[in-house]
């Protein structure tokens, strides 16, 4: 099994754990802390991940595709790491110190809350994942993240009893993702050797990882920002209503997310071999694999969403359910964006392209916040957030439109939109039956999957098709090896 396979199997079985995690604790939290609980979390938690963004700058993308090119060179790559790691370590200290001040002087209301918050500042210092990520060691970093979330699920079941315990809530997180950086340092002598390295090897550094960390704020600005401002702008509830929402869409997210990751290493590794068709090859099919999975994805989120938010989060969070609708939307811009972004913007070094399209998003989510939080609260976060990811996608496209086929792109999308549209309407009539609210949900979930396969089957889809001749295979494999033995 190739690198690249069996790497997308451990992100895709991390994400499924991840995926399970969250439907497990999430509804449990929100009838334990209730909006208000979440909310203070959520908007403290923003905060200080805004310092932890500062701490690593751009490392974690710069250091990814910098590993990837140097990882057939064990001297060369110990003393890219060293120079860059300590590079990482100087800006996290001085954003450890930041943030101090800035909770001492601004956060008096949620000073205990976002003093444990500060465990995530202090994580950056340790945070090496963008080393592994080159060498292309998923299974390293999915069996430890795997380990720490079982044990943070455990522990919140076991301490968080009800509104008072929300420092053990946020403590259980945030000790779980320092531990998680920690444990990659045991493994750290296999693959590298302490080589000497000077300030202009460090220096070098600044300005290419200072480059991709415009994007990462920006990014960071109209993922996170919508939850500040809602702070700020609204009430805390609201931005309790906006947390619980995004942490639903952000499991399909993650599993796209988590196939960028896997694919960016090697195709900075192809570029740097001179494979640019391999490399093209590669874009327009994960292209046309993620409007296969996003786009009945978001459909199926809007399909079901009331129903869901209902069942799931209960009734104190019903306006979760419009923020849901919109984020789900945002889906399939967002997921186009990944993927021109890490198949072929990083890894190919067109920064300039990335650095525009996310400020362009971030302004345009700066602005649509302050208009659209006054008048609808929550909702008006997830329209302005949408408005940012049409905007990066739209903009990413058109820097590419030269370069690759974005005609290709986008009419590989269109059999999807009709297949998921059918599907969608054929799930709306289980509205006019007045089942019960599970019943329906289960209903509409099974039957618009079954639907979708059946379409595509038909219409003869090459992931379909790829799907069953190797369900075919391991079957007859099995058979084979029962006759054998």
């Amino acid at each position: 099994m190739s690198n690249i396979k069996k790497n997308f199997i451990y992100n895709i079985s991390y994400q499924i754990l991840i995926l399970i995690i969250p439907f497990i604790t999430t509804p449990y939290v929100a009838r334990v802390l209730g909006a208000d609980g979440v909310g203070t979390y959520s908007y403290t938690y923003s905060i200080a991940y805004y310092f932890m963004t500062f701490a690593l700058l751009g490392i974690n993308s710069y250091g990814n595709r910098l590993i990837a090119k140097v990882r057939e060179d064990k001297e060369k790559m110990s003393k890219e790491f060293f120079s860059l790691y300590s590079l990482q370590i100087i800006t996290s200290v001085i954003m450890i110190v930041l943030y101090y001040v800035y909770i001492i002087i601004f956060e008096k209301e949620y000073l205990k809350i976002a003093i444990i918050q500060s465990i995530y500042v202090w994580s950056a210092i340790f945070d090496i994942n963008w080393f592994f990520q080159g060498l292309e060691k998923f299974k390293l970093i999915v069996v430890r993240n795997a380990f720490i979330k079982l044990i943070s699920l455990i522990a919140i079941f076991i301490f968080v009893k009800n509104s008072e315990d929300l420092w053990k809530y946020v403590l259980i997180l945030a000790l779980g993702t320092l531990c998680s950086q920690l444990i990659l340092h045991n493994f750290l002598r296999k693959y590298i050797k302490f080589t000497k390295f000077n300030f202009n090897d460090i220096k070098k550094h600044i300005k290419l990882v200072l480059v991709l960390f415009v994007p990462v704020i920006a990014i960071t600005f109209y993922k996170v920002m919508s939850k500040i401002m809602l702070g700020n702008l609204s009430t805390i509830t609201e931005v309790g209503y906006y947390e619980n929402a995004e942490k639903v869409i952000n499991v399909p997210i993650s599993i796209i997310t988590a196939i960028g990751t896997v694919m960016l290493p090697s195709v900075s590794n192809l570029i740097s071999k001179g494979e640019e068709k391999k490399v093209e090859e590669y874009l327009y099919k994960m292209t046309k694999f993620i409007y296969f999975l996003v786009i009945p994805m978001s459909l199926g989120i809007i399909l079901i969403s009331d129903n869901f938010v209902n069942l799931y989060l209960g009734s104190d969070f019903a306006k979760s359910s419009m923020v849901l609708k919109i984020l789900a939307i945002s889906m399939i811009f967002s997921s186009t964006a990944n993927v021109l972004r890490t198949q072929y913007l990083i890894p190919k070094e067109k920064d300039k392209g990335y650095v525009v399209s996310v400020i362009l998003g971030a302004i345009v989510n700066l602005v649509f916040n302050i208009i659209f939080i006054k008048l609808w609260n929550s909702t008006g976060a997830a329209l302005a957030t949408l408005m940012a990811e049409v905007t990066v996608a739209i903009s990413q496209l058109l820097y590419v439109k030269k370069k690759i086929r974005v005609k290709e792109i986008l009419t590989s999308s269109i059999k999807y939109i009709l297949i998921s549209l059918i599907m969608f309407v054929v799930c709306m009539l289980y509205n006019i039956l007045n089942l019960h609210a599970a019943v329906e949900l289960i209903l509409q979930i099974v039957t618009g999957i079954i639907i979708y396969m059946i379409i595509l089957f038909i219409a003869k889809d090459e992931f379909i098709i790829e799907i069953i001749n190797k369900i075919k295979k391991t079957i007859f494999l099995r058979e084979e090896a029962k006759e054998r033995g």
